[in-house]
């Protein structure tokens, strides 16, 4: 009979407190504490739901590359790097889907259990390594949410939508136009006769020519110009002044 393997004490312990399966965690027992050791992390993972605001986020599952380095410090663990992200949404002002991609920088310090120093304990929110895991996730989380447009746009010149029959104006000719009615006058649209523009005659024909000609009524003549006043007497010229010599040339 072969003999039962042999297990180390507390092993079992150990990894009962590990979730498995969770590739956004990462064991840092190969890193170890001593200041200076460095480590390298190059991989994808599929992203979480959640990841996003209202119109545009990360969709649950897609790929995402993240390209850290793991240095151990004394108060914790620096991680710095860059990750790939894919974006999809729909626009702010025209509702068309869209779809990109941002690379991200990201810089955090992960402290130590217990760790007091200057650096985490300043911070009023600094990230905590819970046993031999460094959970990745809340960080590119926090980047991609604070990265991401609360109004994204298809294109920063987008038009939007026509107000009055939804449809996308970039995709319009340049002339579009309606014809809108007054919702006061909306009862009396099919009762009132449509009035159009007579067309033009010949030249010098008044539109009651016109419209005796189109009827066979006889043409009224159009009214002259109104008569003004009369104009009165041209004044003659006034007296003339009669000169008298007083003192009159002796002969």
């Amino acid at each position: 009979m072969s003999a039962a393997p042999s297990h180390r004490p507390g092993a079992a312990s150990q990894d009962a407190r590990r979730p498995a399966a969770d590739p956004w965690a990462v064991d840092l027992r190969e890193l170890g504490r001593r200041a200076g050791t460095m480590r390298e992390l190059d991989r994808t993972i599929p992203a979480p739901a959640g990841w996003g605001v209202e119109m545009i986020g990360v969709p649950e599952g897609a790929p995402v590359q993240v390209r850290l380095r793991l240095e151990s410090v004394m108060e914790g663990v620096l991680v710095t790097g860059e990750v790939d992200v894919p974006v999809t949404g729909q626009c702010a002002r025209c509702l068309e889907p869209i779809e990109d991609s941002y690379t991200l920088d990201v810089q955090e310090l992960f402290a130590y259990a217990g760790s007091t120093t200057e650096a985490t304990s300043e911070e009023d929110e600094v990230r905590r390594i819970e046993g031999d895991l460094l959970d990745l996730a809340p960080l590119v989380r926090d980047a991609v949410v604070l990265a991401l447009p609360l109004a994204p746009t298809c294109t920063p010149d987008c038009s939007g939508l026509c107000v009055d029959c939804g449809q996308r104006l970039d995709d319009l000719p340049d002339d579009h136009t309606h014809e809108l009615l007054d919702p006061r006058w909306a009862g009396l649209a099919g009762r009132l006769p449509t009035i159009t523009t007579p067309s033009p005659g010949t030249p010098g024909e008044t539109a009651d020519d016109s419209s005796a000609r189109d009827t066979g009524a006889p043409a009224v003549p159009a009214p002259g110009p109104r008569p003004g006043p009369r104009p009165g007497p041209r004044p003659g010229p006034g007296p003339r002044a009669v000169v008298r010599n007083h003192h009159p040339e002796e002969n």
